[in-house]
């Protein structure tokens, strides 16, 4: 039998598929952070909840993005697993999406919107293509 500690993790799968990494610790969010900064990428960090619907709605399609755009770090953090990291990015409602350069936020997004998502990223990469 299961406990519910593996049903947890097991669901937190089903949000960290395809390139999106599951953060569970304050530790990883800075190594990612700081591995973003050293390779020039952008972040998308993914807070929500395993209980949350919209979260639950827009996961696949969260996953299916990363690994179109393999060129940004996307980042899933539960906001119960990490309520500290949470308090700091002061995440009023799930899912919010922060769109972080160089560890700093320069765009969010609150709420499972898939055409305002997919906009903001598409904006991301032209920009990041123009630039090259």
């Amino acid at each position: 039998m299961q406990t519910s500690k593996d049903n947890d993790s097991d669901h937190n799968m089903e949000f960290a598929s395809g390139n999106v990494q599951l953060i569970t610790t304050k530790e990883s969010w800075d190594q990612k952070l700081e591995q973003a900064k050293r390779d020039s990428n952008i972040v998308i960090a993914n807070f929500s909840a395993t209980w949350c619907g919209p979260c639950k709605m827009i996961a696949p399609y969260y996953s299916e993005l990363s690994v179109k755009y393999q060129a940004i770090m996307f980042l899933l953090v539960d906001v119960d697993e990490l309520t500290d990291l949470s308090t700091t990015w002061d995440i009023k409602a799930t899912p919010t999406f922060f769109f972080l350069k160089d560890g700093k936020e320069f765009d969010k997004l609150v709420g499972a919107n898939k055409p305002e998502l997919l906009k903001k990223i598409t904006a991301i990469t032209d920009v990041a293509l123009h630039n090259q």
